[in-house]
């Protein structure tokens, strides 16, 4: 099945689209740290918000990953990856927080 150039590659307005939103985002976040007038904890969770979604934006914009039938081999690589980092980021947090514990108690 041949597929045109356009389905392949997104248009100007697309890499446009993606472009911007991911400046907001950027901005965004940068002016939510340099104001701090919300919580710690808030901040962060608001910037965790911020960052998925620039994950999102860059995926679909710039990567082209969309739910077809032909991105499944895409799809499922991109969740195994996500899966490892899981893993990397969350068993680093328990490692060091059993440290931390076993390292206060002594």
């Amino acid at each position: 099945m041949a597929h045109s150039h356009s389905e392949a590659h997104g248009s100007l307005g697309s890499y446009v689209a993606g472009f911007i939103l991911a400046v907001l985002l950027t901005a965004g976040a940068f002016g939510i740290v340099m104001h701090g007038t919300l919580a710690p904890n808030t901040m962060m969770v608001v910037l965790a918000v911020l960052a998925f979604v620039q994950v999102v934006v860059h995926l679909v914009f710039f990567l082209h990953l969309n739910t077809s039938s032909e991105q499944g081999w895409n799809v499922l690589s991109l969740a195994y990856t996500v899966l490892a980092a899981a893993f990397l980021i969350f068993g680093t947090i328990w490692v060091m927080h059993n440290v931390g514990m076993n390292m206060m108690s002594r």
